[in-house]
């Protein structure tokens, strides 16, 4: 079988014998179609991924087919096109108890924990697939990382109606201001970049951006007549950022972390405390957060075709993955396609 292997840190390695997945009880065996990079792969490419060791087979955003299945409640058969969602929770610690499987106390993902999917084949636990039907395998393969921004605006609490300030116009961010937007909200775009504060607003719909390297907060204070934002969501993974966010959230708001940085966050407590702010972070997402982002696809939410900016064949990816890191590349979301 083939597959990519994250051998060390800046190495990957192709082969060609890798061993084919066992089908256990309550599993299926999926075709691997398409591969969406994320800045996880990204992260372990250059060592600065948490929780992460070599060798890995990296891959967590998944689009197939089922080829082998057995009896099941969800109804899947051999043929139907999916989506894997990567979390394999435990069931049974008191964050699963209460539904909340995004952050299982022995969570292991996909491609991060235990290796993933960047192989023809993966044997996945049935209740991890979601039937994608009516979808293109390209959109299939992008609910997990939008879904990622549907927990955060869940997380937040923001709702038709209300200003959010989203801080990052990476893929996540991106995903963060059509999901709000989607949920009614008006969001305001942040980033250093100024061509990805136009995509915001093309392609989030995005009602005003704002340069976080001229006057962010003055910016911010006008949009909101003094008031600032009462929901602020960070995605950008950047401790500056993390940090500064905290001084953009209005009085009684809430700022949600969606984005992780390998490091300490720290904040001016009697800041937090004067504006009696709420400040919690976003992991991963759950069944409902990918059928969050299925509805809004099918409605026509966002455009997958340019979203995705970069291509390669599963054969030609190690030779162009480099390329991807550089920013004069300009990808937004990269995908490995397999035949």
């Amino acid at each position: 079988m083939k597959g990519i292997i994250c051998e060390e840190i800046g190495r990957f390695v192709y082969r060609e014998d890798l061993p084919e997945p066992q089908m256990r009880e309550g599993e299926a065996i999926v075709r691997i179609r398409r591969i969406g990079i994320c800045g996880t792969d990204l992260h372990a490419y250059r060592g600065n991924q948490p929780y992460f060791t070599y060798p890995r087979v990296l891959g967590h955003e998944l689009a197939g087919t089922i080829e082998q299945i057995g009896d099941n409640r969800e109804g899947l058969k051999v043929g139907d096109q999916v989506s894997v969602i990567p979390y394999m929770h435990c069931g049974h610690c008191r964050a699963c108890r209460s539904g909340k499987t995004n952050c299982c106390q022995h969570m292991k993902v996909l491609g991060v924990h235990m290796d993933g999917g960047m192989r023809e084949r993966i044997a996945v636990p049935v209740s991890c697939l979601i039937q994608t039907e009516g979808l293109t395998l390209d959109q299939a393969a992008m609910l997990e990382p939008l879904a990622i921004g549907a927990h955060a605006v869940k997380r937040s609490g923001l709702g038709a109606g209300d200003q959010a300030l989203v801080i990052g116009a990476g893929p996540i961010g991106l995903g963060v201001m059509a999901l709000a937007g989607y949920a009614g909200a008006k969001v305001i775009a942040m980033d250093v970049n100024d061509e990805r504060l136009e995509f915001c607003k093309v392609w989030a719909k995005a009602e005003h951006t704002v340069n976080a390297l001229r006057e962010p907060k003055e910016r911010l204070a006008k949009l909101t007549d003094g008031s600032f934002p009462a929901f602020v969501i960070d995605a950008t993974g950047n401790a500056s950022s993390m940090e500064s966010a905290f001084g953009l959230v209005g009085h009684g708001g809430s700022l949600t972390y969606v984005g992780l940085v390998k490091g300490t966050i720290t904040f001016n407590d009697p800041d937090f405390h004067e504006r009696e702010m709420t400040v919690q972070g976003s992991r991963n997402a759950t069944r409902e957060d990918f059928e969050r982002v299925l509805a809004a696809i099918t409605d026509g939410c966002m455009d997958i075709g340019s979203y995705i900016t970069h291509r390669s064949a599963f054969e030609d990816m190690i030779g162009r993955f480099d390329g991807w890191l550089l920013p004069e590349s300009k990808v937004i979301k990269a995908l490995v396609e397999l035949d």
